[in-house]
């Protein structure tokens, strides 16, 4: 009996030595990339104790958005959450309920609707949440179980970076935590479209019935809280692979239909020319952010005045 006593000792001994040389020596590696711009997000939105804008999706907002003029248009302080779309919408949307406030208007601006209600990048998660415990809040209790099973090539990754001495590296381009403003707005210049840009993706989205579900039940529980759900159209690039705008018109009318948040934005009104967007179907450049941010403004505005009468 006292031999597995101890035998059972060293073995917690054991693995309280491997964790402590994992996440307080290995982890992080990945303090300088564009996953780590959710630090600076995470605290901008908890730091705000009263009713403020939060922008919710992937990173057709992050590349997409001048949270500046929406703060002055309003007179609420702003939150750009926007993430990479490979996280998934249930990882995303967990920015929506960090910090409820009574009077908070939260946007949500998706171009996909059928996620499966899933991470869907476990690695790509940890490298976003690595050993920052304020971010483990993003992951949903049904979540760590495929977390877990990702977390020994997570470890394997930052084992060779921190071997080669090489973790935590500022990149220096568009995906650098740096090129991020106090909002969460990406802010590295971007002139033009870069050419050879591929827009094949771009298509009439999906919906699938757990998102669709998973946004309703989100709707609930802002509502008790005293805030408001919206959802907002994102950009559309009009190519060759192009839907007909009769087509996005009316995935308008579905997605009204299915919500039972209001659905503030037209999407056929978010459907711009292609040299406004950058290098990826989601990405706007400089003037390219103006215009849609413009068109926020124009939709929130509606449906302020509208909600008034």
């Amino acid at each position: 009996m006292k031999k597995t006593a101890v035998f059972f000792l060293k073995c917690l001994i054991m693995l309280g030595l491997v964790a402590t040389f994992c996440f307080g020596l290995v982890m992080p590696q990945y303090l300088n990339n564009y996953q780590a711009a959710l630090i600076d997000k995470n605290e901008r939105l908890c730091s705000i104790d009263g009713p403020k804008i939060v922008l919710v999706g992937n990173s057709n907002l992050a590349f997409g958005i001048d949270s500046k003029a929406i703060e002055e248009a309003f007179g609420m302080p702003v939150v750009n959450m926007g993430m990479h779309g490979g996280l998934g919408n249930a990882f995303n949307e967990q920015a929506a309920v960090q910090n409820i406030c009574e009077g908070d208007i939260v946007i949500l601006s998706y171009s996909n609707f059928d996620d499966g209600d899933v991470i869907r990048n476990q690695e790509l998660a940890w490298i976003t949440i690595e050993n920052h415990l304020e971010l483990w809040n993003y992951i949903r209790p049904e979540d760590w179980k495929e977390m877990i099973r990702a977390y020994p090539t997570y470890l394997k990754d930052c084992l060779g970076l921190w071997s080669q001495g090489i973790g935590n590296m500022d990149s220096g381009d568009a995906y650098s935590r740096l090129q991020f403003n106090e909002y969460g707005d990406n802010i590295y210049d971007r002139p033009g479209l870069i050419p050879d840009t591929d827009f094949s993706p771009v298509h009439i989205p999906e919906t699938g019935e757990e998102t669709i579900e998973r946004i309703n039940a989100l709707n609930t529980r802002l509502e008790k809280e005293g805030a408001t759900l919206l959802m907002t159209a994102y950009p559309i690039a009009i190519c060759e692979y192009t839907p007909d705008r009769e087509e996005y018109e009316a995935f308008s009318h579905k997605m009204a239909g299915l919500l039972d948040c209001p659905l503030i934005s037209r999407y056929e009104d978010y459907m711009m020319d292609k040299e406004l967007f950058y290098n990826t179907y989601m990405h706007l450049n400089n003037e390219g952010v103006q215009v849609r941010t413009a068109l926020l403004i124009e939709d929130l505005q509606r449906y302020l005045e509208k909600s008034k009468n």
